[in-house]
Order: C-alpha cells, then sequence, then structure tokens
C-alpha cells in the first residue's frame, strides 16, 4: 500500500525556535492536518548544530501542542539518498567541479554580466589541466549541476504563478557534505511529502529546486509560501529582536495558549490551541503581507479580530 501523502516542517538545529519559526511550523501542521495529510518532522542538521538544540525545538513544537507522524528524521542519517542522486546526475553529464571561494563567487555574481545572486558559471569549462592546478594549489572541489535554463516556473498557493532564477547550484561542498537544495529535494520526494510550506523568504530559491526534482525524475510537491514575521524595524525576526522564544514568553508571564493566541491573531483568527484553529482553518483567507512582532506580542497589520 502507498503511504499517504504527507506535508512537514524541517528546522535546522542551529538554536531555539522563535516565534516566526514557531508561526511557519503552525502553519506548516495547519496546512497538513487540514487536508487529511501526514505531518512529519524532519532534522536538516548538515550544518551548523548547536548541542541541545533539536531536542529544545522538538519540546517547544510539542509543548505547543503540534504532534507529527512517525519518528523524526535526520538529514545526516540519509547521507547514501544523497549521493545515489548525486551520481545520477553525474551519469547525466550534469555536474562539474567548482573550485571557487566564497569571496570569488560574491564578486563575480555582483559584475554587470550576469544576473544578481546567481553564479556565472566561472568553473563551467575549467580544462583537465586546470583542474589539476587547482587541486595541486589546495583548493577544495565542489560540485555543482550544469543547468540548461536560466528560469523555472512553479505554482505557489498564495503568490500564484512564480517565475524565477536558474543557476548552476551546488549539489555537494567542497567539505564533501550535500548541499541543502539537493538535499531537501531528495528528501521531500523520498518521504511522499507533496506539500510543502514554509516561509517566503525562500520562495526565490524553489524554482531551482523544482528544476532539480524534474532533473532526477521525482515530483515538485505543491508549495505554499507564506510571509515572515519582522521585527518593528521591518527586518525578518531573529532571537537578537528580545523575547522572541517560547521560553522567553513564558518567562515573562505568558503562558503557552497566550503565545499560540497571538500567532492566531497574527493570521487572522481567535483560537488558544492549535485544535481549535484547525476546526476555523482556512488558506484562502491567510494574510499574504508579514505580521511584525513587538514586546507586546504579534500584531497583523490591519489588527487582530
Amino acid at each position: 500500500m502507498a503511504e499517504r501523502a504527507a506535508g512537514r516542517y524541517a528546522p535546522s538545529p542551529s538554536g531555539d525556535l522563535h516565534l516566526g519559526n514557531l508561526r511557519t511550523a503552525l502553519l506548516a501542521w495547519l496546512f497538513a492536518r487540514s487536508t487529511g495529510r501526514r505531518f512529519l518532522m524532519r532534522v536538516e542538521d548538515l550544518d551548523r548544530v548547536r548541542p541541545g538544540a533539536e531536542q529544545r525545538q522538538l519540546a517547544d513544537l510539542a509543548a505547543l501542542g503540534l504532534d507529527w507522524d512517525g519518528p523524526v528524521v535526520r538529514q545526516s542519517e540519509r547521507l547514501d539518498l544523497y549521493g545515489h542522486a548525486i551520481d545520477r546526475l553525474r551519469a547525466q553529464g550534469r555536474t562539474y567541479e567548482c573550485f571557487c571561494t566564497r569571496r570569488e563567487i560574491q564578486q563575480a555574481a555582483s559584475a554587470p554580466h550576469g544576473p544578481m545572486g546567481s553564479y556565472p558559471g566561472t568553473c563551467r569549462t575549467l580544462t583537465t589541466a586546470d583542474r589539476a592546478r587547482l587541486r595541486a594549489e589546495g583548493r577544495p572541489a565542489a560540485l555543482r549541476l550544469r543547468a540548461d535554463i536560466t528560469e523555472y516556473e512553479i505554482v505557489d498557493e498564495l503568490h500564484g504563478v512564480y517565475r524565477g532564477l536558474v543557476d548552476d547550484v551546488v549539489l555537494r561542498r567542497g567539505d564533501g557534505l550535500p548541499a541543502y537544495n539537493l538535499a531537501v529535494v531528495v528528501d521531500d520526494a523520498d518521504q511522499h511529502i507533496d506539500q510543502v510550506v514554509r516561509g517566503d523568504d525562500l520562495l526565490p530559491s524553489t524554482p531551482r529546486q523544482a528544476y532539480l526534482a524534474a532533473l532526477l525524475g521525482l515530483p515538485a510537491p505543491r508549495y505554499a509560501h507564506v510571509p515572515l514575521v519582522l521585527n518593528a524595524a521591518g527586518q525578518r525576526l531573529a532571537k537578537r529582536d528580545g523575547s522572541v522564544t517560547l521560553a522567553d514568553r513564558t518567562a515573562l508571564g505568558d503562558t503557552v495558549e497566550d503565545v499560540v493566541s497571538a500567532l492566531s491573531c497574527s493570521l487572522g483568527y481567535s483560537a488558544r490551541t492549535p485544535a481549535h484553529l484547525l476546526r476555523q482553518f482556512d488558506p484562502a483567507v491567510l494574510p499574504r503581507r508579514p505580521s511584525t512582532f513587538d514586546e507586546n506580542g504579534l500584531l497583523q497589520p490591519d489588527g487582530c479580530p
């Protein structure tokens, strides 16, 4: 029997979740549960990992009232899957080694000949002698995708049709670990995840991922990129913005129900538990603009109900 389709939340264990992270997790749970999907938890631990962060993140999500199906999956335990995907792309002639440093990439990407933020293909045409010389200099080699298009179109539940940049994304980093764009595509397909709900700051990277999925013969999920929570200065909320974690809020005297109420308010609802919010939830009426956090709580742009 085929596994039922799923949504997911996939935090990186680099620190405690702030209210913006919790709001996105709540939305991912609501989207999945309201459509009869399983809801999966995946820890994306291929980058910086802080001791104890995963345990605190999962504890906060459970305390909020979110549940998930099956065991937590960790990317660090799935390296063989990513290696097999890279092997398939290599066999198609769609990879090449890249010896560029981060500074060189930033300088090249800001030059007037290429789209801002794109990799200009500096190492695409290196000869065998060039690669040997760079290895002799001690430069580590990342592995990049040899893309044959520059744009790709996806459909987002909140943003509609979106056409974005595609360039030669990194598949395997210079340290030998798989890169985020590859890992997330492989994971979503392997876990039967057909609904991805995440912050709209990640929308520009989605065409790259959908294109990569197509090259691998994998189905692209349905996307919903949701508005972020911003600080009073209009910047993406971060832990430096004050009392923004669940532990911070409870230390100030808020209950978990108070936090859920504030998150619900920012979505245009009045509810004190995720289960109560689920009974009201309708993606069609979600705010399309970001919410703002101050020390008094989360505020929807037009005010809470």
